[in-house]
């Protein structure tokens, strides 16, 4: 395993994490700590000491899990939770210092720590990145001694560059992934000046670029990628990262050529995400152990030619670039 320094929170994090939305079972199905428990404990037996997770995670039972995990081992795990996707609406007015207070305090008490490691502003709207006092909360809880970091999890690089203002954010969580190239561009650049963290999610694109899927493969009818095809229930931008599943499907195929023989493109979608230094870690998410394992075969993978990624980024301009660049 290979490691990477998570900004200037200083934390020396496995540069392949774990993302833990799905890790009690499939998308939509009800959360299992049996199932939990084995992704968890292999993640670490590899080598993964940075576990991200959110309270709306299985409604609480994610960060049961992974704090059980943390109790059990005795590796130094850092855990990254998120709050404020509890808000019923999830509108600007719903953000409040007490609210967001009650959600940093019913995930201390769900994992069983006395300190979380990292806490992150789940996705908030974009007018809460206009609002100091949301940010100043962070600092009476880290005076306190109930978090050590704040960060932020956005949906659009704009709301990125306006987090990182708050000279408290450390990290930025950010879709980025072959499918979603805008945050290499500006954002990056701001991240290294500030010595950000910068925490990839969805780096697989909901599993598009494992190459795995085909216009037979179907979806539960409790998987965003059933319901949340065209943004009904939250950003569409979180499901196949925005791209139009025929659409994906077509640039998979074009990648596939690039890449004769690969069953599993995964390490080489992660390969390609690793290249970038602005890049603390990804968290890739995991339904059982074995796709814990398929995504640490990235750390095996060969560099990557100058001449397949030039292919990867013609598989970009071709297919995707018009529809997604300018979304997020």
């Amino acid at each position: 395993m290979n490691f990477r320094t998570l900004g200037k929170t200083g934390f020396n994090i496995s540069e392949i994490s774990l993302g833990t939305w799905q890790v009690g079972g499939k998308w939509g199905d009800p959360f299992s700590h049996e199932n939990a428990d084995r992704i968890l404990n292999a993640a670490v037996d590899a080598g993964i000491n940075f576990i991200d997770t959110a309270d709306v995670y299985g409604d609480g039972e994610s960060e049961k899990a992974v704090g059980r995990l943390v109790k059990a081992r005795s590796e130094r795990l850092y855990v990254a939770t998120k709050c404020g996707r509890r808000l019923q609406p999830h509108t600007n007015e719903a953000y409040q210092p007490d609210a967001l207070r009650r959600f940093v305090e019913d995930s201390l008490r769900n994992m069983g720590l006395d300190t979380l490691d990292l806490i992150q502003l789940h996705c908030p709207p974009t007018e809460v990145y206009y609002r100091p006092e949301i940010f100043e909360l962070f600092d009476r809880l880290k005076e306190e001694g109930k978090i050590r970091h704040l960060g932020i999890s956005v949906e659009k690089v704009e709301e990125a560059l306006k987090g990182i203002q708050f000279p408290n954010v450390t990290t930025v969580q950010i879709i980025f992934n072959l499918f979603r190239q805008r945050p290499s561009e500006l954002f990056f650049e701001e991240a290294k000046k500030r010595n950000l963290g910068v925490i990839v999610r969805v780096p697989l694109a909901s599993g598009l670029l494992t190459g795995r899927f085909s216009r037979e493969t179907s979806f539960g009818p409790n998987d965003h990628r059933t319901f949340n095809r065209n943004g009904e229930a939250f950003d569409k931008g979180e499901t196949f990262s925005g791209i139009d599943y025929e659409t994906g499907l077509a640039a998979v195929e074009d990648l596939k050529a690039l890449f004769p023989g690969t069953e599993n493109l995964a390490p080489i979608a992660l390969k390609w995400i690793l290249d970038f230094d602005a890049v603390s870690c990804i968290i890739p998410g995991a339904s059982r152990p074995e796709q814990v394992t398929s995504n640490l075969a990235t750390e095996t993978v060969p560099a990557l030619t100058p001449d397949q990624r030039a292919g990867m980024q013609a598989v970009y301009e071709k297919h995707i670039k018009r529809l997604v660049h300018q979304r997020w």
